[in-house]
């Protein structure tokens, strides 16, 4: 394995209580047509052999820029202004190129943020992780196929062997999440870089991944810095937190004196904003959550806006030999949305939930069951039946920075769909875009830009007030604050409440994120494997649930431990 032996020979294994990586006075910026951007300024930074280190902060703050810039992959536009970045006995920043490939992958790996970018659309999974085995000389060609099922099976993904043979855009979110992990531990690396590498993922399966890695510290010695904006992860899984502002570390400490004792006011508005630490089943703090911040339960009285009564979708699996199999993605599930109601359907990545807001909306066809929308049956609804449904239901998809069209000013998406249904003359358009603007508490000044020159949060303001543009019964809320900074989320679930009570809109809320669910539904649906195995009022559900799988969720939210089982450096007491 030539690369491996010419990297061991570049960077020696530090002794254990050195640094493995040590970053010291880093400086970044970014070239523009307006001149250079300073997005780092002068971090300095530790991580020892098997120690976690967190770096937390909202978007921004330069925690990805710093982690990209310790293994060089900046943008053509970025570049290293000042300091010093060690590995071992190496200096990376003075590397060559070729130097550099014989260190990422093999001795440290990425973790990337976004699956939709990183893997190969037209590769399937399989091969996306032979390829990594095989340069870094750890399968043959008549080996590696197997040797990456099994790699998929230490990440996490059920049924390897099927999922290796398919393509990305046949998985889900968290399993296309769970294959860049895959690729990340394939070669046995001395570091990982975890950007972000839970945030899609529901709570169960985060405990999961979250557990493999820990494992590969207490058995290789394989440290982690983690660049994660959840603070509830942070706090269970690292010895020590590194907290960003601006490009500058504000706070750094060990993670029990950072979250108990927070010194700077950056770092005590993170920690009021998130949402896993600001639960009654969190350690940190318990007694913030009132009876009145969690939504009443459901009124059974409340007018029906829509029913679905067993749904069921199959999918047609690839052919791997013998008979053709399908993959059953919703079983036998039913539930009513009410007028001025929320609706949270929860589970793994998986589980069906987005599958099931897509056939509530028409977006695919049920395999069996009804769909009802006002009491009308719209389950093979087709033409302008079908026409008419969409402007009675909207979805407010994930990713506010994909769901926009780039080439459209503000003013133009969010009249978008009152030009398509001819709503109103030109002048009746934009006064409507300016009364949902101010009603999303957005300036109007917004209506002639482009959403690139707004932030993550303004522009999912913005996704909020184009689904009501039509004044909807009901909007589908497909994991609409996972891509958002903590205080940003808190805003938009702030406002979502807040419309809901204005306008009497139902909401089916799907999220991954138990405490968000908390704080905006009135009743709570959990799906596994298809099924909706629980349903029942918010605050009854997180008090006495009944089901072993509703339990098992609960028990996963992070924040409890505050560091309490992961991240100690060997030798190490707390």
């Amino acid at each position: 394995m030539g690369a491996a032996t010419v990297t061991r020979a570049t960077i020696a294994d530090p002794d254990e209580e050195s640094a493995l990586l040590q970053v010291r006075d880093l400086s970044v910026s970014y070239r523009t047509h307006g001149g250079h951007i300073r997005a780092v300024r002068g971090v300095d930074l530790d991580v020892r052999r098997g120690e976690v280190v967190a770096v937390v902060g909202e978007s921004g703050s330069g925690k990805s820029t710093t982690s990209h810039a310790i293994i060089r992959l900046l943008s053509d536009t970025g570049s290293i202004d000042t300091g010093s970045v060690r590995f071992g006995s190496g200096e990376l920043t003075g590397m060559s190129e070729r130097e550099l490939r014989t260190v990422r992958g093999a001795q440290i790996s990425l973790i990337p943020q976004d699956p939709a970018v990183s893997l190969n659309p037209v590769q399937r999974i399989g091969e996306q992780v032979a390829e990594v085995l095989r340069i870094h000389g750890l399968s043959t060609r008549h080996t590696a196929r197997a040797d990456a099922i099994e790699v998929l099976e230490r990440a996490g993904l059920p049924d390897p062997a099927t999922r290796a043979r398919q393509y990305p855009h046949e998985l889900s979110g968290g399993m296309r999440q769970r294959v860049l992990i895959a690729i990340a531990i394939a070669a046995g690396p001395k570091l990982i870089i975890a950007d972000e590498p839970t945030s899609a993922l529901d709570v169960t399966v985060q405990r999961r991944i979250l557990d493999h890695l820990q494992q590969l510290t207490a058995q290789s010695g394989t440290a982690v810095l983690l660049v994660t904006h959840d603070l509830g992860v942070a706090a269970d899984r690292a010895r020590r937190i590194v907290v960003m502002s601006q490009g500058r570390v504000v706070e750094a400490g060990p993670t029990r004196e950072v979250l108990d004792n927070p010194r700077h006011e950056y770092t005590r508005r993170l920690l009021a904003s998130a949402p896993s630490l600001n639960t009654a089943y969190s350690r940190v703090s318990a007694s913030r959550v009132s009876a009145a911040e969690v939504p009443a339960p459901a009124a059974p009285g409340a007018e029906a806006v829509a029913d679905v009564a067993h749904l069921v979708k199959d999918f047609a699996l690839p052919h791997t030999g013998g008979p053709r199999r399908a993959f059953r993605a919703v079983d036998d599930v039913s539930f009513t949305l009410r007028r001025g109601q929320t609706l949270a359907l929860v589970g793994e990545s998986g589980s069906g939930k987005s599958t099931t807001a897509r056939l509530l909306l028409r977006l695919t066809d049920p395999s069996a069951g009804r769909i009802l929308f006002g009491g009308l049956d719209v389950t093979t609804a087709r033409g302008e039946q079908l026409r008419q449904l969409r402007r009675r239901a909207q979805l407010i998809y994930q990713n506010p920075y994909a769901s926009l069209d780039p080439r459209l000013s503000i003013g133009e998406v969010v009249s978008e769909p009152l030009r398509v249904f001819k709503v109103g003359d030109r002048a009746a358009r934009v006064a409507r875009v300016r009364e949902l603007l101010d009603r999303v508490a957005l300036p109007s000044t917004v209506i002639n830009r482009r959403p690139a020159e707004l932030s993550g949060g303004q522009r999912q303001r913005v996704a909020i007030a184009r689904a009501l543009a039509l004044r909807p019964e009901l909007v589908v809320c497909d994991e609409p604050v996972s891509a958002l900074d903590l205080s940003v989320q808190a805003q938009v679930l702030a406002l979502l409440a807040e419309l809901q009570n204005e306008l009497g809109v139902a909401y089916l809320f799907i999220s991954h994120d138990l405490a968000v669910v908390r704080q905006i539904a009135h009743e709570v649906a959990v799906m596994q494997a298809g099924r909706i195995v629980e349903q029942r009022g918010t605050e009854e559900l997180f008090t006495d649930p009944t089901h072993e799988y509703t339990r098992e969720l609960l028990a996963a939210i992070p924040g409890r431990g505050a560091g309490s089982t992961w991240g100690r450096h060997p030798g190490h007491a707390r």
